[in-house]
């Protein structure tokens, strides 16, 4: 069977033109029938990385004979996929709070100050949502009373927005620290050969926050990681194939069909088993954008570092994080933050309190010791 599979390879790559021969443009420029049999067993791993360009890649012929005694040790066959909010910061806890009272300064609202306790408060009895919280600090001391009551909603809006400004300056400076640990957990991943990737595209706080507390980690290290953003999710093949922009131009048109078929089938999927949940009956139309937004990012994050979404383990810091991997099959592991310290995750591997020593680490991760 070794001599038969040699022989196939040397056929296939006798066949073959030359990278630079007039032959390889026509090869890849015509038109091919793709069966949907051939479409279902190709893998959406392959994203397009965002300075590379498109391009095909080169065809390799491997036996099962080759032996891997020869040169390094191969890398772990996980990789580590981390959100930015409440996991690399506690935005919760050192910004979110600050934001919200510049942003009352700068709107005129002097009666309008969010203690500590105060916060906490809110953030308790409206599970973090900030209009809810807006909502219920100014039905207990009193809206302005310049504002009618029907631009209340309108009125939360622009508090919001201009709550999200100064969240958007405060995460660029010193008064919004890393995380303990987080920094060498980083590093250890790193020098162990494990991938890993910063999701930036559905934090609540948007993605100009998330990249400034990136840019905390340094340079060295940032260059070392794949950062997935709003751009890296439509770049990916997922991303194109379900959000339907930009496919790329040198797939065959059938491929592009009978793929899309297959994406749609998937969010299909999705939303069945979140009805399921619900004990509902819905169409895929049902599905929220966030929950697609979320699903779309976790599997483009999997292409990125060059793992199954099965390989990849999320180090998540929000809800919403854990129960898109929980559908897609991604194991996760959450590390709590001050919006997080009472919520339970029953689908998570495991729940930490931080970093290292007794928390989180790459070794504990690596031996799949959670606690």
């Amino acid at each position: 069977m070794a001599a038969a599979a040699a022989a196939r390879c040397l056929l296939l790559r006798a066949s073959l033109p030359a990278p630079n021969s007039p032959g390889i443009a026509k090869t890849f420029s015509s038109k091919t029938t793709i069966s949907s049999a051939v479409v279902s067993s190709l893998p959406l791993r392959s994203a397009v990385p965002p300075s590379s360009g498109r391009r095909i890649p080169m065809l390799r012929c491997s036996s099962s004979s080759s032996s891997s005694s020869q040169g390094p040790a191969a890398a772990p066959e996980v990789a580590v996929i981390l959100e930015v909010e409440g996991v690399l910061a506690d935005v919760y806890r050192f910004g979110n709070r600050q934001a919200f009272n510049v942003a009352f300064q700068n709107l005129g609202l002097d009666c309008a100050n969010w203690t500590e306790p105060i916060y906490a408060d809110l953030v308790r009895k409206a599970s973090g949502d900030e209009e809810r919280m807006l909502l219920l600090f100014f039905n207990r001391i009193g809206w302005p009373t310049s504002l009618p009551t029907s631009e209340k909603e309108s009125f939360i809006k622009s508090v919001l927005r201009e709550k999200l400004k100064a969240l958007e300056v405060f995460s660029a400076s010193d008064s919004l620290p890393l995380r303990p640990g987080v920094e060498k957990f980083i590093d250890d991943a790193l020098n162990e050969g494990v991938p890993v990737a910063i999701l930036t595209t559905y934090g609540r706080n948007g993605e100009k926050t998330s990249r400034s507390i990136i840019e905390k980690l340094g340079h060295e290290r940032s260059s070392k990681i794949h950062i997935v953003g709003k751009e890296e999710v439509e770049r990916s093949l997922y991303g194109q194939l379900v959000l339907g922009e930009g496919v790329a131009s040198s797939l065959d048109e059938q491929l592009v069909k009978e793929a899309q078929k297959a994406a749609s089938a998937e969010k299909q999927r999705i939303a069945e088993e979140v009805a399921s949940i619900l004990k509902l009956s819905v169409g895929i139309n049902a599905t929220s954008e966030s929950s697609e937004k979320i699903i779309v990012t976790l599997r483009a994050g999997s292409e990125y570092v060059g793992r199954d979404v099965k390989n990849c383990i999320l180090v998540a810091g929000s809800q919403s994080g854990v129960l898109a991997a929980e559908r897609i099959g991604m194991p996760c592991i959450v590390v709590r933050s001050s919006l997080t310290a009472r919520a339970e995750f029953h689908s998570a591997k495991a729940v930490m309190d931080g970093f290292g020593g007794t928390d989180l680490t790459i070794s504990k991760l690596l031996s799949k010791k959670w606690s």
